[in-house]
């Protein structure tokens, strides 16, 4: 058994997320949890919400509410939306919690002791209307690259040039929408991100087995153009972390908090010790996975997140860790996604187009939704949601072959049988070419897991699905009863185990699914297929069962349009 921390890049609390962001991170950290707790191994799970900067601040505002109760009233909403995913996190915190703040004043001071924070005067915004700096979100105007006027003061949404504030043309504040706006320099704290480039590349250079994807994103900002950058830490802000260095206080800093784009990845540490404190556990519980001094060095670490997100988790946060000078656990596997794009076009947040989490959940349960962005995931490209795809592979993957299997042996068996697992016969040639076949499946389906290779994974699981199709078509023990009752008895009692058998493979894919048909089975044996031919044989002649509902029903023309039609406007 080996000991796996994973996890999900942290959702930001602006709002419910879509579902390209949910099959770019918490999703296939979810399946890897699933699949490693299935094989036996210890897993730790761990993900959060990303509470501080300026869009919270901003969505707060929109929505009438201090900051802190809008995080809070976001946090619990998420944490619903991904209980109703079957998202298996051990903890999902707040990056607002006392822990995160405590934990990212720590590092901030070991930083500072070890040479590697700066601080810069920067010319920055002012709001006169306003009373205050305006953060570069807090800003904006009209890009100066392409015109468009809604251009926000780090970066246009329409072109995507990357942009200070001082770049727009006719810049206004996005809280009060004053143009009574001046330069003036403030100080900010810059993590001088340039004195670690060489041990970054050398520690990047080591990770032969990381996914193209992720490495080929990490040397581009270390080695194009002028190469890794210093970057700012700080922000003048009221919501946030406030600047300090550990328990003491940071002369010039009074007033700031920490950029959030610092203080959100402690949060992955910080986050298990929320986990303990809430259990009134010790320490030592959370260190053994994040404290290399503690035992966390045979701690195997996974992260998971969209392409956009590799900058910070490849190059920031590992300085922030290297940089302590202590022995935290650095990152050992970063799995990246590109993009979901959606219906022809994009999924957007702020422009509300696509299917939304709470919206998903709304028209169908969440099996369906993870089936098939699990078996799409944007891995080695970006990839497209269509209707008519997503229609095609619920009815195809889903009913006619995994839900019409189940109903079909299992409906028969009452009929002929009665709803017990039935006695008789001798396994022959067809059977153990069935087990042959399996097993190599089986094997197979662990690699790709083992690899995180989860379209391959999900291919491999269907194969699997598909074989007991094949060989109740083959078989066709309706016939054989005519003939030969006990023979028939076997190959029913084959294809009732094999149920069992794709239960506990699926629990990854398809928790809710697997759990219905483990119940309808009569089973709490969910031990891992090692060896296929004994749990072929787990459910024994006599052993009761039931015929479950139907696992999967089949999405119409009709309701394929609607839904078409409903989630192509705006989302307010």
């Amino acid at each position: 058994m080996a000991r796996h921390l994973i996890t999900s890049a942290i959702p930001y609390i602006n709002g419910i997320k879509h579902l390209g962001n949910l099959v770019g991170s918490q999703l296939p950290a979810d399946l890897y949890a699933r699949y490693l707790r299935g094989r036996g191994h210890e897993v730790l799970f761990l993900c959060a919400t990303d509470e501080h900067g300026t869009p919270a601040e901003i969505a707060a505002q929109k929505a009438g509410e201090p900051v802190a109760d809008y995080c809070a009233r976001m946090h619990k909403v998420q944490s619903e939306i991904a209980d109703g995913f079957r998202l298996s996190f051990d903890h999902f915190g707040r990056s607002s919690s006392p822990q995160n703040h405590r934990l990212t004043q720590h590092f901030a001071g070991q930083l500072d002791a070890a040479g590697l924070i700066a601080e810069v005067p920067e010319r920055q915004v002012y709001s006169h209307a306003d009373g205050r700096f305006l953060p570069d979100r807090y800003v904006e105007g009209t890009c100066p690259n392409c015109g468009y006027d809604k251009a926000r003061g780090d970066q246009c949404e329409n072109c995507t040039k990357q942009l200070d504030p001082t770049d727009l043309i006719n810049p206004r504040s996005a809280i009060s929408g004053s143009t009574d706006l001046e330069i003036r320099e403030t100080t900010h704290l810059h993590l001088r991100q340039s004195a670690m480039k060489d041990r970054l590349l050398q520690w990047i250079d080591s990770k032969t087995d990381w996914p193209i994807l992720t490495t080929s994103i990490a040397r581009k900002w270390l080695l194009d153009g002028e190469g890794l950058q210093d970057r700012g830490i700080t922000r003048d802000l009221d919501w946030g972390v406030p600047v300090r260095k550990g328990d003491q206080p940071w002369p010039g800093m009074e007033g700031k908090v920490f950029y959030v784009w610092f203080d959100a990845p402690i949060e992955y540490i910080a986050c298990a010790k929320e986990w303990t404190d809430a259990a009134g556990r010790p320490d030592s519980d959370w260190e053994r996975w994040w404290r290399t001094d503690h035992g966390a060095a045979d701690v195997r670490y996974t992260q998971f997140m969209g392409k956009d997100n590799v900058p910070f988790h490849t190059l920031s946060f590992p300085v922030t860790i290297m940089g302590s000078g202590e022995d935290w656990k650095l990152v050992d596997y970063i799995k990246s996604f590109n993009y979901l794009n959606y219906d022809g076009g994009q999924f957007s947040t702020s422009q509300g187009r696509g299917v939304f989490m709470d919206q998903a959940l709304s028209i169908l349960p969440a099996d369906y939704w993870r089936w098939w962005l699990l078996s799409h995931a944007p891995e080695s490209s970006d990839s497209e949601f269509t209707w008519e795809n997503f229609q095609a592979s619920v009815n195809k993957d889903l009913a006619d072959v995994l839900g019409n299997f189940v109903s079909r042996i299992t409906k028969f068996c009452r009929s002929k049988f009665g709803e017990t697992v039935p006695e008789g016969g001798t396994p022959g040639e067809k059977e153990r070419a069935l087990l042959d076949e399996l097993d190599q499946r089986v094997r197979s389906y662990e690699m790709a897991m083992d690899q995180i290779e989860v379209r391959k994974s999900a291919q491999e699981l269907r194969a699997i699905w598909v074989l007991g199709n094949e060989y109740l078509q083959s078989a066709a023990p309706w016939t054989t009863f005519k003939t030969d009752p006990a023979q028939a008895a076997m190959q029913t009692r084959l294809g009732l185990n094999l149920i069992r058998l794709y239960a506990v493979l699926s629990q990854p894919f398809i928790p809710d699914a697997s759990a219905q048909m483990m119940e309808a089975m009569g089973s709490t044996d969910w031990s891992w297929p090692d060896n296929v031919e004994a749990a072929l044989n787990a459910l024994p002649p006599g052993h009761a069962f039931t015929v479950p509902e139907v696992s999967f029903r089949k999405i119409t023309d009709e309701e394929r349009a609607d839904w078409q039609q409903r989630f192509a406007g705006v989302r307010t």
